[in-house]
């Protein structure tokens, strides 16, 4: 696969003419556009809502197994998830590290509706949620001293030094191999830095002073975006696997490919927005570019799916 020159600057210029980037919505990072990200929103006080936007981005993952998810009424699988665990935390408040170490996933297949049988993919997921809570948990306690606002407060107001603690956590650590040379996305501990300020309006926790140092939160909706745009040439062959719904292994060329692929592209979409006048950055980029995914144009063919805990 490759980046169509052509493709891209057409884009860009489109997307400048339209001036949408500068002013892509912080708060809508779903296939719902016209409601709030759930994730984005405070939820009680200060050391509460980091709870609950750190704990959501620890399991905001799972779109391979989205399919074969018990979704809710109108809602896609990230807004099912999200909604399903702010839900749980406004009823019975917000989940202490301490609580978190002791998740099952029998608790998480009740908190997200799920069916617990260890023949569904669904139970799996949940298994995996299970799983990254726990690390969280355990990570809080052992550095932090169980503080989600601690943890946020080493960061220094840097989003880049907050992705480089997450790291540090298992399932936050998005580095694949490709061909001998690691190759560093870091979808979900980046977000959280953008969830962060946009759930406190760039004050306080949220705070944070190199936003634009932040690539694209490379996921499997974004890329698909770009395929359908133009912006990527992807090989028929892999085209047609994806719309055949095989599953595409992560860490694979192909997998790894359309991911890193994508970051450069949307580098690039934000270097010549600039050039025409347009102030954004990749975040909000990708924002404007995951909403844009909810609409019928692209829903009406199949994203690449893979299972994985990166996205």
């Amino acid at each position: 696969m490759r980046i169509d020159p052509d493709g891209l600057s057409a884009y860009a210029e489109s997307l400048a003419a339209s001036g949408a980037p500068a002013g892509a919505s912080a708060d809508q990072h779903g296939d719902e556009q016209s409601a709030p990200d759930p994730g984005r929103q405070r939820i009680g006080d200060d050391e509460a809502t980091a709870a609950f936007v750190i704990s959501l981005d620890a399991i905001n993952f799972g779109s391979g197994w989205f399919p074969t998810l018990r979704k809710r009424p109108g809602l896609s699988g990230y807004h099912t998830v999200a909604s399903a665990w702010r839900d749980h935390h406004e009823s019975l408040g917000a989940l202490d590290a301490e609580a978190l170490t002791s998740l099952t996933r029998a608790e998480c297949c009740r908190i997200f509706n799920q069916p617990d049988h260890e023949d569904e993919p669904a139970a799996e997921l949940m298994e995996l949620f299970a799983s990254a809570l726990n690390d969280l948990g355990a990570f809080l306690l052992e550095e932090h001293d169980g503080s989600f606002l601690a943890l946020v407060a080493v960061a220094d107001h840097s989003a880049a030094s907050l992705v480089g603690i997450l790291d540090r956590i298992p399932y936050f650590h998005d580095v694949p191999e490709y061909h001998g040379v690691d190759v560093p996305l870091y979808k979900r501990a980046q977000i959280t830095a953008m969830d962060l300020s946009a759930a406190f309006d760039g004050d306080g926790p949220g705070r944070f002073d190199d936003l634009d140092r932040l690539t694209m939160f490379a996921d499997n909706l974004v890329p698909h975006v770009l395929r359908v745009d133009g912006v990527l040439d992807v090989d028929a062959e892999l085209v047609a696997r994806i719309e055949a719904g095989e599953l595409i292994p992560p860490g694979t060329d192909p997998e790894v490919e359309l991911r890193a692929l994508s970051v450069h592209a949307v580098d690039r979409l934000v270097d010549e927005l600039r050039q025409r006048g347009v102030e954004t950055t990749a975040g909000q980029l990708d924002t404007l570019l995951w909403n844009r995914g909810a609409g019928e144009r692209y829903k009406s063919r199949p994203r690449h799916r893979t299972r994985t805990v990166a996205y």
